[in-house]
């Protein structure tokens, strides 16, 4: 270990991963021969996943080959070399990688402040220069500055001897770590000795496996994120359209990823067997937050109609603008009835001219303030202010082409009568056609085989389990558990949600009461929406996105449907 900036540092006992030990143990009690070792950790490297773990694998077989005591695993980053693993066995030293203990030590720089490389640091010189270096005795060594090692050595009693630096290089032969090993100890004495050739041939093969397997993990890595980020830019694409539904599919798949952890500890009831491993984690978290996608397609006027005459705008103003013609035409109606009153010296037929004449602006004015009411939207509409919206709409007025016409036209007629929210069928059919799109989207993707479920959890979440959902009908028993999960988290979220043009964010009693009553009537899972309430998640999921207005007391008792 180069311990150049180890001043300060203080001594853990090592911890490395059972899983890395086990395979340690494994591989020195199966294979005989060095080769036979050499080939089986380069099959475990090929099928690692978690770069902690693939770092402190390569590090820990490496000392294991060379039967070194100590060594140190860097990675470059930038202009830089950082320390990723660091382990000596006889101080129990043991960071990074899985150990739990960070490394305290400052990354070593390529080059200094004006530019020059850095060949006094052994590690620094074997990545800039593509080479290995195998030093016999650090004490005696001329030009490397061991400065700092042999202060290591004075504070800890320890004596750093015998040095191999490997540098790592990907399949294009750009250097990517530094693999350094120290102390080659010989296993009949148990003294320090020196790294021979064939030490240097077997650390530099592992090298060069461990270089591939950690570009390939890397590489993977670097296109999940840059796939989670093209999700991201589809739903910032969604959210510059429309600000109330961006905030929906974040909170959409936390919600989701809440319930299905909640499912997977459960253990009676039909769901003890629903268990998750860390790629059926990643799948329905990329279903969740794909499982909107489809209202890119969306019209902006639909998506965001606050009110039921929204298009564009807000065609409440005009009728607006109607009534006061109407009060206007009444008015100049009165006002001749007068003069020929007056002038006939009829003064009682004047004086009901006028009254009859404000009796129709209060009327009109009432009637004004009714639509620009009804215009707002709820969630049922009684049939009787129907029918007053039918009867306004039959009034008649002079239109700007000074014709005779129904004061309200038919699509406003229609649009004013809608029984609940805002929407008429036919924008009900564009917003439901959104999940459609989803499915079709996701099905033109070539998902690998950990996402291949993709397409079904995202595009589940509309159905019901009676079979009267869409776009497909299924019944609960065609659908996976997650698409489940998935339906009750978009039903919950929308129920809360406070920032929806059309309504406010409902509390939480309001919400559970409305969700009980869709367990009840065979929408969602009745399993999981027992598991939603009994868990607590709809109360961690408010704590963490609602306002605290809306976190009210809730009593699961009077909650319907709810099995405690």
């Amino acid at each position: 270990m180069t311990a150049r900036n180890s001043p300060g540092v203080a001594f853990v006992p090592s911890r490395s991963s059972r899983a890395t030990e086990d395979l340690a143990r494994s591989l020195e009690t199966h294979f005989l021969s060095k080769l036979e070792y050499l080939n089986a950790i380069g099959i475990a490297l090929s099928q690692e996943r978690d770069i902690n773990t693939l770092l402190e694998t390569i590090l820990v077989a490496a000392k294991n080959l060379t039967r070194a005591d100590g060594g140190t695993l860097y990675r470059l980053v930038g202009d830089k070399l950082q320390f990723e693993i660091v382990r000596t066995d006889s101080l129990s030293i043991a960071m990074g990688g899985t150990s739990g203990n960070p490394v305290p030590f400052y990354p070593i720089p390529l080059h200094d402040k004006d530019g020059k490389p850095n060949n006094t640091m052994i590690a620094a010189f074997a990545a800039l220069n593509h080479k290995t270096v195998n030093v016999a005795d650090a004490y005696t060594e001329d030009g490397f500055d061991f400065s700092g090692t042999r202060n290591f050595d004075k504070r800890t009693g320890y004596r750093s001897t015998s040095f191999l630096t490997v540098p790592m290089k990907d399949h294009e032969g750009e250097i990517i770590g530094v693999l350094q090993l120290l102390n080659a100890t010989d296993p009949a004495t148990r003294t320090v000795t020196t790294f021979t050739e064939e030490d240097q041939r077997l650390a530099e093969s592992l090298a060069s496996q461990a270089a591939i397997a950690l570009t390939n993990r890397l590489l993977i890595q670097q296109l999940e994120v840059l796939f989670e980020s093209l999700i991201e830019l589809i739903n910032t694409a969604i959210d510059e359209k429309s600000p109330y539904t961006g905030g929906h599919c974040k909170r959409v798949p936390t919600l989701t990823m809440m319930l299905a952890e909640a499912a997977h500890h459960a253990v009676e009831g039909s769901l003890a067997a629903f268990r998750m491993n860390d790629k059926d984690r990643y799948e329905l978290k990329i279903a969740g937050l794909l499982h909107d996608c489809g209202k890119i397609t969306t019209p902006v006027h639909v998506v965001d109609k606050a009110t039921k005459l929204q298009t564009i705008y807000d065609r409440i103003e005009l009728v607006a603008t109607r009534f006061e013609v109407l009060k206007r035409d009444a008015e100049i109606e009165m006002l001749h009835a007068k003069m020929r009153a007056l002038g006939a010296g009829d003064e009682e037929s004047a004086h009901r001219a006028e009254e009859a004449f404000l009796k129709k602006v209060a009327q009109y004015d009432d009637d004004c303030e009714f639509l620009r009411r009804t215009n707002i939207g709820g969630e049922r509409m009684k049939p009787e202010d129907q029918a007053r919206v039918s009867q306004i709409a039959r009034y008649t007025w002079l239109n700007v082409r000074g014709e005779r016409d129904r004061f309200l036209s038919r699509d406003e007629e229609t649009n004013l009568n809608i029984p609940a929210g805002t929407l008429n069928p036919d924008e009900r059919q564009i917003i439901n056609h959104h999940i459609v799109a989803t499915i079709k989207m996701l099905d033109a993707l070539p998902w690998p085989r950990h996402l291949a479920n993709v397409p079904e959890y995202a595009g589940g979440h509309h159905e019901r389990m009676d079979g009267k959902g869409y776009p497909k009908g299924l019944l609960r028993e065609q659908m996976s558990v997650q698409a489940r999960v998935m339906g009750i988290a978009d039903i919950f979220e929308a129920l809360t949600a406070k920032d929806r043009p059309y309504k406010p964010g409902k509390t939480l009693s309001e919400s559970l009461g409305i969700l009980g009553r869709f367990k009840e009537n065979g929408h969602i899972d009745p399993d999981l929406f027992d598991i939603f309430v009994r868990e607590k998640v709809y109360l961690r999921y408010a704590h963490e996105f609602l306002d605290p207005e809306q976190i009210d007391e809730v009593d699961e008792k009077k909650i319907p449907g709810f099995k405690p």
